[in-house]
């Protein structure tokens, strides 16, 4: 059996950022991710895109991992500009007086996720396994005085056990580890939850999200662009080629189904329409995915050598982009969490030590939850009377100063 101070399931973004957070810590830590990065395309934008903001940026910048990222492509954005169709409301923001040179950055998953993974394994005292085609387990990378190693083991796990001195996870090529604190890093599914009987309270949004790239009549001018209607959301997020954006489109299943399906030509006019002609034309430049949009939020997000990180312990709606932060929050305070109480000498697996990144967590995490919702309640309808609130009340806060700037702020992550 081999033993760990801590198995990370789940090698996504969150989960490298944890595990490159804990890498100079002298602790022994497992990466359990049966999916390694394949590598981006360098001529065709990957189809998933986050909108990183400052703190997210800096973070990552800190954990050694910016540098790589820009040196593949990101899109820095200064401007954001949101308004409803068929009304006066309105509202725009931009980094006027702020003393930051970007408001945030688009990036694609798939690069943050890359060069995480570099950052991780490029270490000279790092063990990395990997399984190769006929699913041995070899040794890519060893070191004769490994003191810290980094394991990526790509068995998926069978089941999880806990104890209050260890978890013991089983792996489905038979390996048994052991180990201090097991993260769940699994996403929305994720296994570690379902293994822990940690109950999770979900909300189904009643939307389906429809993503894609789109090159644009007009260039984007490093605005990100975000337009309600009475039944959707539809947001243009600015690429690193001026004419290029990445879209959210959040609407009835129906819709984004047919949306999905139908020839090209429909479905660049029915965009163009539904962005009110903002950056002229707009035509498909990738394949089109859809995936339903649940709000979820996890009862615990912590337990006795058990904690959850990311879309494990909590999804959001998309229309902000903000849930790719608020993963990285989580794996931050869990790591600020993890190296303070080793440094003290105790356990650091044992609930009593995880209390405190899970109620900062939770209430984080909730407070997002909330306003999302909060959000989407409010610019649904088409009630007249509705619109006209809606109208009075984003341009006021246009109008005022001081609350712009703390909405800034509050999505920079300041």
């Amino acid at each position: 059996m081999k033993t760990f101070d801590v198995v990370i399931i789940g090698g996504g973004m969150t989960g490298l950022a944890l595990a490159a957070a804990l890498q100079s810590s002298g602790l022994s830590i497992a990466i359990i991710e049966s999916n390694p990065p394949k590598g981006v395309s360098l001529e065709q934008f990957s189809p998933r895109v986050s909108a990183l903001n400052l703190a997210s940026s800096q973070w990552l910048d800190e954990l050694g991992a910016w540098q790589g990222i820009t040196q593949q492509r990101v899109a820095p954005y200064d401007a954001m500009y949101v308004w409803e169709r068929d009304s006066f409301a309105k509202i725009e923001f931009n980094t006027q007086g702020l003393g930051v040179p970007q408001l945030g950055h688009i990036v694609e998953n798939e690069l943050i996720r890359q060069a995480l993974w570099e950052r991780v394994a490029q270490q000279k005292t790092h063990e990395i396994l990997l399984r190769t085609e006929s699913s041995s387990v070899v040794r890519a990378v060893s070191s004769a005085d490994v003191q810290n190693p980094v394991d990526f083991v790509t068995a998926l796990p069978r089941s999880l056990g806990v104890t209050d001195r260890n978890a013991i996870l089983t792996l489905e090529d038979g390996q048994m580890l052991s180990a201090k604190l097991v993260v769940g890093a699994d996403g929305a599914n994720s296994w570690v939850r379902k293994q822990a009987d940690i109950p999770l309270t979900f909300r189904d949004y009643g939307h389906s999200a429809l993503v894609c790239h789109v090159q644009t009549e007009q260039p984007h001018t490093h605005c990100a662009r975000q337009v309600f209607s009475s039944d959707g959301v539809l947001a243009f997020l600015p690429l690193a080629q001026e004419n290029y954006c990445s879209i959210v489109w959040s609407l009835p299943p129906e819709q984004a189904d047919y949306l999905l399906h139908c020839e090209t030509s429909e479905f660049n006019k029915k965009l163009t329409v539904a962005f009110d002609h903002k950056l002229g034309l707009c035509q498909l430049q990738s394949k089109r995915y859809t995936f339903k949009l649940t709000a979820r939020y996890a009862r615990n997000f912590a337990q006795n050598r058990i904690a959850l990180i990311g879309d494990a312990a909590h999804t959001i709606h998309p229309l902000a982009g903000l849930g790719v932060n608020l993963g990285f929050q989580d794996a931050k305070m869990l790591a600020q969490a993890i190296l303070a109480n080793e440094q003290l000498g105790v356990d650091f697996g044992e609930y009593r030590y995880l209390r405190h990144y899970e109620r900062n967590r939770k209430v984080e995490a909730a407070k997002m939850l909330l306003v999302m919702q909060g959000l989407k309640d409010l610019f649904s309808g088409d009630h007249p009377l509705k619109k006209w609130v809606r109208g009075l009340g984003l341009s006021a806060t246009d109008k005022i100063g001081l609350v712009k700037e703390q909405l800034i702020k509050q999505a920079l992550g300041l």
